[in-house]
């Protein structure tokens, strides 16, 4: 039987706008509150400001892009389907395109468009938004009945906590959820970054700094175990602290225990020629300049920025001339191109990843309804659970997965 609730939302990103949408839609009256003047500010920046908004694949093919507590999202991702999701956003009138990876964006390529379609549906099924920032919880006798606020204190008969996790912090994302659930009793599983950048000792980082690196093969090799942990082919970036860019990102979102210098990347400059092949274009370039030092020889083989480390590497006489370079110095060439390596020193800072990895445990919430097994009338929806999936679009498909199956139950006595 459904009754007309008070649903305290708290956070207005891509979890909370689905949650007190759905919750009114569903006869509650719904107040979300957000901290920043504007909502969806975390939305507005994801895919390049271009909003990555869902990935076009089947309930399967999702639950293995998560790596973290998948099975736990099992209910809500079959309530509330990748392809549900992208007929949502058609329905609303946002047009989509499905890219490489079946990734989906807005056909316009303006993350705005999608905030402004959830803040419209929001506010067109009746919730209020207001600017305040919650403090605390108000508990009684096993139940929420409220939240306490800076500006004021609103009472409801349930609340959905969608604040995020700790990345990107302008955003409003400053783990305020985590003081909150641990308020009402619930264990935080300690928090990392996730979908980060790599840092690395390598000076030569350094020097091949702003370098963006195409059509090029990554893979990260634990050491201890030789095995491969990650591999892909795509784009890169060296920067001042290592490297960054689609590849690297993704590949942080595999390992779960760094550890300094545990890890390698090993990048193919040069992956759609094979050894032999390679072996013969080097021939090539070399004969074209065979009088010339060996360190003039690299402008049609390599960027400018990579050249200097390929050399030192290598280990032969910047000055040796192209015509003098032996067959087995050839080949050891052809092996730093194939297997180009940086040792990975760590994770950047949790406050420049994507996704925080880590949150409240799953556990302790009701994966059929996302209400806390510990309080009654308190639901968790997005970024704040601890399940963080890789890069794609699956991480947004969890925000407005569990954001709809919260909102639906908190409606309900």
């Amino acid at each position: 039987m459904m009754i007309s609730k008070k649903v305290v939302v708290i956070g207005a990103g891509a979890a909370g706008l689905m949650a007190g949408a759905t919750a009114a839609l569903y006869g509650a009256s719904v107040t979300i509150i957000e901290k920043n003047k504007r909502v969806g500010r975390k939305i507005m920046i994801t895919g390049k400001g271009r909003c990555n908004l869902a990935n076009n694949c089947d309930v399967q093919t999702f639950i293995n892009n998560v790596p973290v507590n998948g099975r736990f999202l099992y209910s809500a991702i079959n309530a509330f389907t990748p392809e549900d999701t992208i007929e949502f956003f058609e329905s609303k009138g946002l047009k989509t395109k499905t890219e490489r990876g079946n990734r989906v964006f807005p056909a316009s390529d303006k993350s705005v468009d999608v905030v402004d379609t959830m803040h419209d549906y929001a506010v067109e099924s009746g919730c209020k938004i207001v600017c305040d920032t919650a403090n605390a919880l108000i508990l009684e006798d096993g139940a929420v009945i409220g939240v306490k606020c800076e500006e004021n204190t609103y009472y409801a008969d349930s609340v959905i906590i969608c604040c995020g996790g700790k990345s990107y912090p302008l955003t409003g994302s400053t783990g305020d959820g985590y003081t909150l659930a641990k308020q009402a009793g619930h264990t935080i599983v300690p928090l990392k970054p996730s979908l980060v950048p790599f840092t690395s000792g390598d000076k030569q980082c350094k020097n091949m700094q702003g370098l963006a690196l195409k059509n090029v093969a990554l893979r990260i090799v634990d050491k201890n175990s030789k095995k491969t942990v990650y591999s892909d082919f795509g784009e890169m970036l060296f920067t001042h602290f290592g490297m960054s860019g689609p590849m690297i990102l993704s590949a942080s979102s595999h390992i779960r225990d760094i550890q300094p210098d545990r890890y390698i990347a090993e990048i193919d400059l040069k992956p759609a020629l094979d050894f032999e092949h390679l072996d013969r274009r080097i021939q090539n370039d070399f004969k074209e300049n065979s009088n010339r030092d060996v360190s003039n020889a690299f402008s049609k083989l390599l960027p400018r920025k990579i050249i200097v480390p390929v050399l030192k590497r290598w280990g032969v006489p910047f000055d040796k001339k192209c015509n003098s370079i032996t067959k087995e110095e050839r080949h050891a060439l052809c092996d730093i191109l194939k297997c180009f390596t940086v040792e990975i020193s760590g994770f950047r800072p949790i406050e420049e990843a994507i996704i925080t990895s880590g949150g409240v445990k799953t556990s302790e919430i009701n994966p059929k309804t996302m209400e806390s097994k510990l309080v009654s009338g308190l639901y968790f929806a997005g970024e704040v659970i601890d399940c963080d999936a890789y890069t794609g679009g699956f991480n947004l498909q969890i925000a407005w997965s569990t954001g709809r199956l919260a909102g639906e139950n908190s409606a309900y006595i």
